[in-house]
């Protein structure tokens, strides 16, 4: 490998400086040979020789993950029964809710993908950005202690912890956006999907309409995240404009 430069065919210094702009967001320090373990997903390692990639991470993360939010809901939610609080911790360490706090940190632009998964829409799958998000969790524990990760997962957690109606519109948007319509007596929601580029690395882009509701657009990897996507725009823009 030349001097210089990252195995990504970036500069060093530019691959750092973009990761700093990560750190900063995550509002922690992480070493940043972690950090880069983090973001490292199998299809890189795989590609470039067999590296270390995120899973290890990963299971650590899952773990801290796990408990902090098992903690939080506990302590926040004296009234609630077993079963109610285990749902609730079931959803909030869910892909998708996940995929969601990665998406708010711009954590697809930083991922290390393998030529295949990059072809294919990885930086936006589910998966990938929810293993990513307990990845960098678990780096951020080898890093800074338990203490403060868990102060990070909450963090990251606390706006879905805090908002159960809109936690529940991205578990499941679609729904909630047709609940939403019945409730404010709206057209059902109509959905138009175009799909661009090639086959192997196609970009879905949906448009949600009903008459009685703002109109939701949204991008995916698949018809099906796209249209998720625009419900929970449209559901996002309802609920903020009444609220």
């Amino acid at each position: 490998m030349p001097h210089g430069e990252s195995t990504e065919g970036r500069p060093v210094e530019d691959a750092l400086q973009s990761r700093s702009v990560l750190v900063e967001r995550l509002g922690v320090t992480i070493d940043p040979e972690l950090l880069t373990l983090a973001l490292t997903h199998r299809s890189f390692a795989y590609e470039n020789g067999g590296l270390p990639h995120n899973e290890r991470l990963e299971f650590l993360g899952d773990s801290i993950l796990g408990q902090a939010v098992t903690v939080r809901l506990y302590l926040d939610n004296p009234d609630l029964d077993e079963g109610a609080l285990a749902k609730r911790r079931a959803s909030l360490v869910s892909g998708v809710a996940l995929a969601e706090i990665a998406r708010r940190l711009g954590l697809g632009e930083f991922l290390r993908l393998g030529r295949g998964e990059e072809l294919t829409g990885g930086r936006q799958k589910v998966s990938i950005l929810a293993d990513t998000v307990e990845a960098i969790i678990g780096a951020a524990y080898l890093s800074i202690g338990g203490e403060q990760a868990t102060a990070l997962v909450l963090r990251l957690v606390g706006p879905l912890m805090s908002d159960p109606a809109r936690f529940g519109a991205a578990l499941d948007p679609k729904t909630a956006l047709q609940e939403l319509a019945d409730q404010r007596h709206a057209s059902a929601p109509v959905y138009e999907v175009v799909g661009s580029g090639p086959d192997h690395a196609k970009v879905f882009r949906a448009t949600v309409t009903s008459e009685g509701l703002p109109t939701g657009r949204g991008k995916g990897s698949s018809k099906k995240h796209a249209e998720m996507a625009a419900a929970l725009d449209a559901w996002s823009r309802a609920t903020s404009t009444s609220a």
